[in-house]
């Protein structure tokens, strides 16, 4: 089936066969009679759907067994809140501001905790990364959050820090939302990971959160129940009512993760080799260009989102056009800093790259 290529940031595409799995099942999930939204998340046929999608991403991301893995509601902007609400115990945090999300993360905590700036990029328009030597850590603070990929700016971090060679004792936490299961995670420097499941894992719903057992039962009183990670992660995810068809979409996505192969690699370890190869055939024509641009310092470059701009930005509306007459949707970058944004995540094929370079060379052919 030839469909469009979906660069949206997300809510954003999904594999076709996982799609066309869900399609399948849609009426009668595995002879049960009954589509899995019209189940009890109390009954077995759920109970087994939520057992396999937590088993197979604690092998797609090798995430160690003493950290629990949690499925929530609330998406990304929510966690802002839910994380200080769980971690903060009501004083320091400190923030490295990489972008827009960082910022709002910023923002948000602030009314938990005191929340403060150890490292920010705002001066040069959130185009690099702070080297994380020069962090002014505070020695005190309760964890240290970093947006590992910033999905509006396209600056990404590659290599996570490592806080105690930076002399902090704090955990780390990271808003992975935007770029979750397209590279390794390295849980060794990670306290607490989280991420909307609408960009790499499936439709919007369900929030990943993966924290580290001694961070659980350190929620401030003012925390609603639903939202203590440990009231979450002993009730096992179901102390309400599950988003139950967004996580068996996200299940569905894990099973096609674990069958992606790239050579000799498998799993997560194949999507990173895919998305290597993608951004670097983006990058480079946008680079070799004199009609487009990309504002990023290519070491922070983002793999999964890139901005570009047209050097002449009246033609913009042409752009968007003609791209989608020729299947390539979403390429609107956001509203906050204008031109183009295409967002590559791993249901993205190489060939709806190769799709997109060759209608920038088209039309920057007829714009001469």
């Amino acid at each position: 089936m030839s469909r469009p290529f979906n660069f949206s940031a997300g809510p954003a595409a999904m594999p076709v066969d996982v799609l066309q799995e869900a399609a399948a099942e849609m009426l009668d999930w595995h002879g049960s009679g009954m589509s899995v939204m019209e189940m009890s998340h109390r009954g077995k046929e759920f109970g087994a759907i939520l057992e396999a999608a937590e088993r197979d991403l604690r092998e797609l991301l090798a995430v160690p067994e003493h950290f629990r893995i949690l499925f929530m509601q609330g998406g990304g902007l929510a966690e802002n809140a839910i994380v200080p609400l769980n971690l903060s115990r009501g004083e320091s945090v400190d923030f490295v501001i990489s972008g827009s999300w960082s910022q709002k993360s910023f923002k948000e905590a602030g009314r938990y905790c005191s929340a403060r700036v150890a490292a920010s990029n705002e001066a040069d328009g959130h185009t690099s990364l702070p080297d994380p030597a020069s962090w002014q850590l505070d020695p005190g603070a309760r964890y240290v959050h970093l947006c590992s990929n910033e999905t509006i700016n396209g600056v990404e971090t590659h290599e996570l820090p490592d806080l105690k060679a930076l002399g902090s004792n704090a955990p780390l936490v990271i808003d992975f939302s935007s770029h979750v299961a397209s590279r390794p995670v390295d849980w060794s420097r990670v306290g607490l990971a989280f991420g909307g499941a609408q960009k790499n894992l499936g439709p919007a719903g369900v929030t990943l959160v993966v924290v580290r057992e001694d961070l659980l039962g350190h929620a401030m009183k003012s925390c609603p129940s639903a939202f203590d990670y440990k009231t979450v992660a002993d009730n096992r995810s179901m102390y309400n009512t599950p988003p139950t068809f967004a996580i068996y979409m996200a299940g569905l996505t894990f099973q096609w993760l674990k069958r992606q192969a790239e050579g000799a690699l498998t799993g997560v370890a194949a999507m990173e080799a895919r998305n290597i190869a993608k951004a670097a055939l983006l990058y480079g024509y946008i680079d070799q260009s004199a009609f487009y641009s990309n504002q990023v310092a290519a070491h922070c470059r983002s793999r999964m989102n890139v901005p570009f701009f047209l050097h002449d930005e009246s033609r913009n509306e042409a752009f968007l056009a003609g791209a989608k007459a020729a299947g390539l949707l979403q390429l609107k970058g956001h509203k906050s800093v204008g031109g183009m944004r295409a967002s590559i995540y791993n249901a993205m094929p190489i060939e709806g790259v190769q799709a997109l370079v060759a209608y920038m060379r088209d039309f920057e052919k007829t714009q001469a």
